[in-house]
């Protein structure tokens, strides 16, 4: 059992090891040198800026604390020419923190999930660079809810994410605001093809064109949701057309939907689950036909449609 001692004068969290409390800090200290093959003056960086900046008294996990000790060292390389009389070694020139692989690089960043402090972290040096890259392609969701992204930088982000699974940009009061021009460009990414879930809710800045270009690449598509778009049946057209694999969708508030397009993209969309119609402009009959075509269809939100009452009807 390797016992390690506190220094005076750090107020660092401790860590249950074996029965025993630690300082997180000497802890991380001791991995960094023995697993991570790192240079005492690495460790030393490390260690400092863990003592200094860590002031609670839970970490949520190793790797959790990883990520804040990664965001110090990116502060300390603005702020290299103040701090360095906390390093008893003094730092080279390139930076002893790109002594760092870039797997492991790449496997803290993928833990960070705001695209500011990625951008940030990118421009310290070249292998940070490649290490957000790494990171990015190693993603399966991104989310860009809530986040200020415009066409440009949304495109710039998704065309690294190459193993990409899920794509959330809906749109927020302050958030990313996609339009036709990004969806050509999202259009262009190589992990399109491999969607299985695309979220545009609330984009009111998109039409028929650009959501025709983005959903004719996303041939796996199973999860849709188109809700709260000015989009019409076209769309439907081209989303019954390409995404054969669709299993649920939502088109809430899509007012320019009509009963025709319903019934194309249920006819057509055989592995169809489930339809969000809330807000839609179509009479009770449209929803008897498509029943009708897929009986296992669930037409939500739930109470919308009296499936025993409908049964009752003749469909001739």
């Amino acid at each position: 059992m390797c016992y390690l001692t506190k220094p005076q004068g750090s107020n660092c969290s401790l860590i249950k090891l074996k029965g025993k409390f630690f300082p997180f800090s000497l802890f991380f200290y001791y991995l960094t040198c023995t697993y991570l093959n790192l240079e005492s003056a690495s460790a030393s960086i490390c260690y400092i800026f863990f003592v200094r900046y860590s002031r609670t008294k839970q970490f949520p996990g190793f790797l959790n604390s990883l990520v804040h000790v990664f965001q110090n060292l990116l502060e300390y390389s603005r702020r290299r020419r103040r701090w360095r009389g906390l390093v008893e070694m003094e730092v080279e020139k390139e930076g002893e923190i790109d002594l760092l692989p870039i797997d492991l690089l790449a496997h803290i960043f993928t833990l960070i999930t705001c695209f500011k402090d990625l951008a940030q972290a990118s421009s310290v040096s070249r292998k940070w660079r490649q290490g957000v890259k790494e990171s990015l392609a190693r993603r399966d969701k991104l989310s860009f809810s809530g986040w200020k992204m415009d066409d440009d930088s949304t495109t710039r982000v998704v065309c690294l994410a190459f193993s990409l699974k899920e794509l959330d940009i809906s749109r927020s009061r302050w958030g990313c605001q996609i339009t036709d021009q990004g969806l050509y460009q999202l259009a262009t990414a190589k992990c399109i093809s491999n969607l299985s879930s695309i979220s545009l809710w609330g984009s009111t800045g998109i039409t028929d064109r650009g959501v025709i270009q983005l959903i004719s690449r996303a041939t796996s598509l199973q999860h849709l949701n188109i809700g709260g778009t000015f989009i019409t049946d076209t769309s439907l057209f081209a989303v019954a057309d390409s995404c054969q694999e669709l299993k649920t969708i939502v088109l809430w508030g899509c007012r320019h939907v009509t009963e025709e397009g319903l019934l194309v993209l249920v006819n057509k969309c055989r592995k169809l689950e489930s339809i969000n119609v809330w807000g839609l402009r179509v009479p009770l009959d449209c929803f008897v036909g498509l029943l009708t075509i897929s009986p296992a269809l669930q037409i939500r939100p739930k109470g919308m449609v009296n499936v025993e009452r409908i049964s009752m009807w003749p469909v001739f």
